[in-house]
This record gives structure tokens, C-alpha cells and sequence, in this order.
């Protein structure tokens, strides 16, 4: 990943090239003018998988990779819809999980046990959905065009992406790490909810500032990732429904239904994998390779608005 993130530039100045003057019309096109073809789809579906649940960006990655392909940007519903892909993976890979804190959670509050660690982690979970909920309303009914215009420009995804990386390196460094799953509070869902909001700004990655947060307050590596991932089932979902619906409501957008059912089956395989290689990752090793990430892929766009290779939409 390293050596790909360091090498973007020139990736980039090469792919401008060969794509010519067609990439750049791409560019500046209007995301719902997008054509999407299947191959397209499934390979953003695997960009999405790939990327959602490890603590580098999707939303950073599905607005860059293609704007270098030539494609064009596929717009905030395409890619928010084709995230139900990475709901079904997350579901898929903790159902286990999911279905004993739910049963948990009932018996606790059939006992009155509000110390249950059950009830906790799900209250956690319900609590810490609040924040980006919240937010996100503001984002889609108050400031959409500045959201559409601003944020999601490379520059502000390359500054965003480096700012991360470097808060994720100062939590490696500083962070106690000696809580495990069972020790997780109440208080621990609110914090770490509070840290997903964060992610509506793209560069963010919801992954990365929930996992960062995670570190912060104490949690061990595998723990943050796993409850990051919990956490994330709630927002996504609403988010994947929202823009499913005005993807649906707008003629899908120039998106064909085979293209989004490759790009949804691409998703959820992707994410699988990404999910169940992340959690044993974190297991034996730190977060250091994605804080260098970070810095490259940032650093990498900055160089590439710099040298005339990407224009900064």
C-alpha cells in the first residue's frame, strides 16, 4: 500500500495522459451525469470494500480513484448506496456477535441489570449513532452545496486525509491500549460516537476517527476496530437507505440497475475480507502502515493539484 500511495503521483500524471481530454470533461461533469458501466461498478465496489473499514477514507478513495481513472466523480448517492454492500458484509461477519448483545440486552433489562456489559455496549452503540445522525441532518438539509462544492474537493480530502493520519500516529504513540471488549462503558460509545461524526468531513475515514478515538481513551487495538465496526452498523445503514432512496427517486442517476447490483455484490465481498483481515491484523500489529498511508495519500494529491495533473473539484 505504501509503495502505491507513493507512487499516486506519478499513477496520476500517466493516467491524465492516456485518458486526455476525455478524463478531464469526466471531471468536470456533474456527478449525476456519470455513466457507470458494471466493470466500473464492481471495481468501485471493491475500492468501497476495501476502503470502509479500514482507517484510510472510502469516501476519500471513491472520490479520487475514479476522477484518475477518467471516470468522472460518481456522486455522494452512488456511493453512499453501494455502502448497504459493506452494512451486509459487517452484518455477515459479526451476526454472531450482534445476535448475543441483543438477547444480552433483553435479559439485562428484563433483570434491571443496567450494568450489564451487554446493555452497555448496545446503549453505547445507540448513544454513539446520535452525534452523526445529528450532524448528517445539517450536512443533507443546511449546507448540501457547500458540502458538495467545498469539502469534497481533492484539496480539502488531501489536507483532511494527512491531518487524520497524523492524529492516528499521535494515539499509536500516546495511547495506554489496556481495555479489552468486555471493559467497555457507556461513556466509551459516546466518545467514540462523537469521533464518527467526524467522518461526514471526507478524508476522515469513519473507520479511522472512531479507531483513533478508540486508541485514545484506552481500548486495545482489535478492540477499537471491533467496536468501530459495531458502532458504524447504524450510520451506514440510515446513510446507505437515504441516498438508496433519492438515487431511486432521481431515475437512478445514470446508473443502470446492473451496474449498482455489481457494485453492491463487489462491496460486500470486499468488505468481508477487509473486515476479518483488519481484526487479525490489529491483533499483532500497530496502526503505523495506515498513518504512513495517510501521509502519502494526502501528499500524493496535494503534489498532483500542484503539478496540473488532477484540478482540485
Amino acid at each position: 500500500m505504501l509503495l502505491a500511495a507513493s507512487g499516486a503521483v506519478s499513477a496520476i500524471a500517466c493516467s491524465q495522459k492516456a485518458f486526455g481530454a476525455g478524463a478531464a470533461e469526466a471531471t468536470a461533469s456533474p456527478a449525476a451525469e456519470v455513466q457507470l458501466n458494471l466493470f466500473q461498478a464492481i471495481a468501485l465496489g471493491m475500492v468501497q470494500g476495501m476502503t470502509e473499514f479500514l482507517p484510510i477514507s472510502s469516501t476519500a478513495h471513491l472520490k479520487v480513484v475514479p476522477v484518475v481513472l477518467g471516470w468522472g466523480d460518481p456522486g455522494i448517492s452512488f456511493t453512499a448506496a453501494i455502502q448497504l454492500g459493506s452494512i451486509a458484509a459487517v452484518l455477515w461477519y459479526f451476526w454472531t456477535d450482534l445476535t448475543n448483545l441483543a438477547v444480552g440486552a433483553i435479559r439485562a433489562i428484563k433483570k434491571r441489570d443496567y450494568e450489564d456489559r451487554d446493555l452497555r455496549v448496545v446503549m453505547g452503540i445507540g448513544l454513539g449513532t446520535l452525534p452523526i445522525i445529528f450532524l448528517g441532518l445539517i450536512v443533507k438539509f443546511v449546507i448540501s452545496e457547500f458540502y458538495d462544492t467545498t469539502l469534497r474537493s481533492l484539496m480539502a480530502i488531501a489536507i483532511v486525509s494527512i491531518v487524520m493520519g497524523l492524529l492516528l500516529g499521535v494515539a499509536e504513540r500516546s495511547g495506554n491500549r489496556y481495555r479489552c471488549f468486555d471493559q467497555l462503558t457507556l461513556q466509551d460509545g459516546i466518545m467514540v460516537g462523537l469521533a464518527q461524526a467526524m467522518a461526514l468531513i471526507p478524508g476522515v475515514s469513519r473507520s479511522g476517527s472512531t479507531i483513533t478515538a478508540g486508541l485514545f481513551i484506552g481500548l486495545d487495538r482489535a478492540t477499537a476496530a471491533r467496536f468501530s465496526f459495531l458502532l458504524g452498523i447504524p450510520a451506514i445503514t440510515i446513510a446507505g437507505l437515504v441516498e438508496l432512496k433519492d438515487l431511486l427517486d432521481s431515475g437512478m442517476s445514470g446508473i443502470g440497475i446492473v451496474p449498482l447490483i455489481g457494485g453492491l455484490i463487489s462491496t460486500v465481498i470486499f468488505s468481508y475480507a477487509a473486515i476479518a483481515w483488519l481484526i487479525r491484523f490489529l491483533q499483532t500489529q500497530n496502526t503505523w502502515v495506515f498513518v504512513w498511508y495517510r501521509l502519502a495519500f494526502g501528499i500524493a494529491i496535494l503534489g498532483a493539484i500542484a503539478f496540473g495533473a488532477l484540478e482540485n473539484s
